[in-house]
């Protein structure tokens, strides 16, 4: 059995001197595990880092083998990450996020957008935005996706103001108010008109909280507490710098 993709590093445990068993989330062959030989060497040490993109080939005699790796550097952006908090709150939370799902099984939507996220984790402009729309890509894969597209009530396009917390369904402004108490705000940047439409600009640092506000819901509802998890702690700390480093820019 072989096969050619590209992945993300999520992590990586040594094994024996020199080796390692690696996992990455793979374009097409979801999250999966191999077993590195010489992964703590000069060639591959800088490789199999958290974060880096790389282009892996698998082999096993049989699909139920864990198999082995081999590995060539993509992008190998581990350095830049490391030196950022932000950076290594999100990595170590989209790591977490990302063993909720079963092992082996494609995503290649949500790889799209992994792959946007670490590319600009370090980026604090960027980062809390992209943050955002990979948790709530990962509710759609895990089969919680939220319907922001069209008012569930009226079916208009424009002017949507909320969420329903049951349903995940959008709400226009003028649909929604006798209910506003019961719903979840929704900020502009995550509507269809708020990331492409004529005027669209960049989240403030308000939005940012209420779109994190938004998928920890979700993800508390259908994540962490049907599975007994809690939220991991990264994410926490990742929520209040992210949040403040947006404020502070929009300060300056």
């Amino acid at each position: 059995m072989e096969w050619t993709d590209q992945g993300i590093v999520l992590g990586a445990r040594s094994h024996g001197e020199s080796a390692a068993i690696v996992e990455l989330l793979t374009r097409e062959h979801g999250r999966h595990l191999g077993y590195v030989n010489g992964a703590r060497g000069k060639r591959l040490a800088a490789v199999v880092q958290p974060g880096n993109t790389v282009a892996a080939t698998w082999r096993a005699r049989t699909d139920e083998q864990m198999g082995t790796f081999g590995l060539e550097g993509v992008a190998l952006r581990s350095g830049a990450l490391m030196a950022s908090r932000l950076a290594l709150y999100g990595l170590a939370t989209m790591s977490a996020h990302l063993r909720h799902l079963p092992e082996r099984d494609p995503h290649p939507a949500l790889y799209v957008a992994a792959e946007a996220l670490v590319s600009h984790l370090d980026d604090p402009d960027l980062a809390p935005r992209l943050f955002v729309a990979f948790e709530l890509a990962l509710l759609a894969e895990l089969g919680f996706g939220l319907d922001l597209g069209r008012c569930a009530l009226t079916g208009a396009e424009d002017d949507l103001a909320w969420v329903s917390p049951r349903s995940g369904r959008a709400v226009s402004r003028d649909a929604g108010a006798p209910w506003a108490d019961k719903l979840l705000p929704l900020p502009p940047f995550l509507t269809a008109r708020g990331r492409t439409g004529e005027g669209a600009q960049d989240p403030t640092p308000e939005e940012i909280a209420l779109g994190i506000a938004l998928t920890s819901h979700f993800l508390e509802r259908a994540v962490f507490a049907p599975s007994g998890a809690q939220a991991p702690p990264e994410r926490l700390r990742l929520v209040g710098l992210a949040v403040a480093t947006a404020a502070s820019r929009s300060e300056a």
